[in-house]
């Protein structure tokens, strides 16, 4: 039994004492210790009671055993009556050392595995169908019709925008609202052309909704949730989401209660969304955990949105959050033309000739001493 020859020759190093009837299934012998101390003469000294680190024994069984949540497991240095009971642990003594652990599902995702599997689910779709549509329908169609349906649609959701903002206090933004909607429907010829936002009216486009108005009452988000169809989202903003679909055909009708407008309208709503995230999605593909990416990225954002709009201070964001943003650490080097590169020659004395004029941010490269 090699392993357990291994065991006992290593383990009084590591964890302590060897008691003495863990020996007895050890059948390699016992001598091959001498080379070991040799390589560590200081070892000779010491008291054969004395370990490196004293634990006592049962720990090595405990690890076998599954933790419940949660659990704290304390172990103590073995009194020097009795090696088969570990001494009572205080909370000041040095010897004490604390392991604690939990698992399960984080907290705001309690059915993370089904979150998990929808989301594996979704990429796959993805992968196959809606990022080919999605790039088929920006290289397929000219630059100004794609932007044409999308600022149609964008003018299609003002009315909502406009109605949550008056729900909220938020008179100022409600107006400038409406005035964005009757600006780019009679001057921008439907909402095809955003003029709202040209220099000289300066409108800028604001989302908004049912979500961000259940928010700001102090309606939590409840738990997390990834649809194939909806992606990520929550119970609050998932209510809020479905309020939102049915404002146009509720409070207004037809045609935007029929299936030959709806249709089309969802395609190319999403398909914009797909285009808009693109570059994001790729960066959260990239992540070691990309679904706790995409999870921790859209609460975040969510957190933050609700935040501004009651004028708190907004959460700390994640460390995820930089590699999903493509800032700080994570951020892709800028690129550099070779051509505009320049590297000062060096005369023998190492100093750079004066007589070349120089960019602005030269590449300095000094000659080593």
């Amino acid at each position: 039994m090699p392993n357990a020859a291994l065991m006992a020759l290593t383990s009084p190093l590591l964890i302590g004492e060897v008691p003495e009837d863990a020996l007895s299934s050890v059948e390699a012998p016992l001598v091959a210790v001498e080379p070991m101390l040799e390589f560590a003469p200081e070892a000779r000294s010491r008291s054969p009671s004395v370990s490196v680190l004293s634990l006592h024994w049962s720990l090595a069984a405990a690890q076998a055993q599954p933790l419940p949540q949660d659990q704290t497991i304390e172990t103590a240095q073995e009194s020097d009556g009795d090696e088969d009971q570990a001494e009572e642990p205080g909370e000041d003594d040095p010897n004490v050392i604390v392991v604690t652990g939990a698992y399960g599902p984080p907290a705001g995702d309690p059915i993370a595995a089904i979150n998990e599997e929808s989301y594996r689910i979704t990429q796959q779709l993805d992968n196959v169908l809606v990022e080919p549509m999605a790039y088929a329908y920006r290289d397929g169609l000219p630059g100004p019709i794609r932007d044409g349906l999308g600022n149609f649609v964008q003018n299609l959701g003002e009315p909502n925008n406009a109605l949550n903002f008056l729900l909220q206090g938020k008179f100022g933004k409600a107006f400038e609202t409406l005035g964005r909607l009757l600006i780019n429907t009679t001057l921008g010829l439907g909402g095809l052309i955003d003029i709202a936002e040209k220099p000289g009216i300066g409108l800028p486009y604001r989302r908004n909704g049912f979500g961000n108005t259940l928010g700001y009452y102090g309606v939590g988000g409840g738990p997390y949730l990834y649809l194939p169809i909806t992606g990520a989202t929550n119970a609050r903003d998932l209510v809020g989401s479905g309020l939102d679909q049915l404002f146009l055909p509720t409070v207004i009708g037809a045609p935007f209660n029929q299936i030959e407008f709806t249709a089309p309208y969802f395609v190319i709503s999403n398909l914009d969304s797909r285009l808009e995230f693109d570059a994001e999605l790729a960066r959260i593909d990239d992540t070691i955990d990309p679904y706790a990416a995409r999870r921790d990225s859209y609460l975040y954002r969510r957190a933050k949105e609700i935040a501004e709009l009651k004028g708190e201070e907004p959460p700390e964001p994640p460390a995820i959050m930089e590699e999903v943003d493509g800032t700080g650490d994570f951020a892709d080097p800028p690129e550099v033309d070779e051509e505009e590169q320049f590297v000062p020659p060096i005369d023998q004395g190492g100093e750079p000739d004066e007589s070349i004029a120089a960019p602005a941010n030269p590449l300095i490269i000094t000659k080593p001493d």
